[in-house]
């Protein structure tokens, strides 16, 4: 499953309080789209990793109740408390977690309570994991609590992964690298040894390693320690390549620019022009980008515009549109 269809399937089954279980690789997002849902539906997010924990710490603590004379459970304080009536309570690394721990877990996910504690209504329970090929430490999940869940298996999706990496700024040159080498976006090979592969979670460590300026000796054993030593040497000798560009302001000025042969310099420009323009763009600019784009090599020139209609951009509504479809229609069919 997508990422985009995974967080629309969480999202309805998050509405209706049904358990369910994410399942995929590491670093491919899986925690960071049940973070999204929670803001954008402005409920509560609880985020407990369960392989930190010790059984007790998910039951609580016992202690006499003198006025009861008997033995009661002091609940955590992390877990909801009913001060906020919407949330998601996201159970990460369950199947990381020791056995004692997930048959805590058990309990809190079967019955939705646990020794005193009780989780409010409207909360709802969603958990995440690694599958048992990925190389973690993982324990079988006992087939009850299995059953208790709906389960997804998620992959990562070089297309829309670029159409986010666009939508946060992340560096061109790494969604131009990703859209010219989409097999990059992911790499883990469970029998290797490496400690650093690519991911969708390292590339975000590449932008950040890059927004740092750090100095030209050491950009190579910082990405390198991200993403591996072979694919940092070809991303980062396919963004030297690629780093002599037209100024898309100036471009989207009406001043005349060149065109790039490099084809690697071509997917850095794409997705430079694909991050400066959005729904807002005034028509001016949109009719002079549309005069480039009748220059470039035609297949550069068609992925631009589709990923500028799945931003929402109207361009429709440009009376040079005409002309550009006219040009370009033996590649629409």
């Amino acid at each position: 499953m997508k990422p985009n269809e995974a967080k629309t399937a969480v999202a309805h089954l998050v509405e209706e309080r049904v358990p369910l279980f994410l399942w995929g690789p590491p670093g491919i997002g899986k925690s960071s789209i049940v973070r999204q849902i929670a803001e954008e539906k402005g409920i509560g997010f609880v985020d407990l990793r369960l392989s930190l924990l010790d059984p007790t710490d998910l039951r609580g603590i016992p202690f006499f109740d003198q006025q009861a004379h008997k033995a009661v459970w002091a609940p955590p304080a992390f877990l909801p408390d009913g001060s906020v009536a919407e949330g998601i309570l996201f159970l990460d690394e369950l199947n990381t977690a020791a056995p004692m721990v997930q048959a805590s877990a058990y309990q809190l996910i079967l019955d939705r309570k646990i020794g005193e504690y009780e989780l409010p209504e409207g909360w709802a329970i969603v958990a995440a994991g690694n599958r048992e090929s990925d190389r973690g430490v993982v324990y079988r999940m006992p087939a009850p609590l299995a059953n208790r869940f709906v389960h997804l298996r998620m992959q990562s999706d070089p297309a829309q992964w670029r159409r986010w990496a666009t939508e946060r700024g992340i560096d061109p040159a790494i969604v131009g690298f990703i859209a010219a080498r989409p097999d990059a976006l992911f790499m883990f090979d469970a029998t290797s040894s490496h400690r650093s592969f690519a991911t969708p979670r390292s590339w975000e460590y590449v932008d950040k390693i890059l927004k740092s300026t750090p100095e030209a000796e050491l950009l190579m054993p910082l990405i390198a320690g991200s993403i591996g030593e072979e694919l940092a040497a070809e991303f980062l000798s396919w963004r030297a390549a690629a780093k002599d560009l037209p100024d898309v302001e100036a471009l989207l000025e009406g001043e005349t620019c060149g065109i790039p042969e490099d084809p690697n310099a071509l997917h850095v420009l794409a997705s430079m022009i694909l991050q400066r323009i959005d729904a807002d763009t005034p028509k001016e600019r949109l009719e002079y980008l549309l005069a480039y784009l009748m220059e470039l090599p035609p297949e550069f020139s068609v992925m631009i515009v589709k990923e500028l209609q799945h931003k929402g951009v109207l361009l429709e509504k440009s009376p040079r549109f005409k002309t550009w479809i006219q040009k370009f229609a033996y590649l629409l069919t």
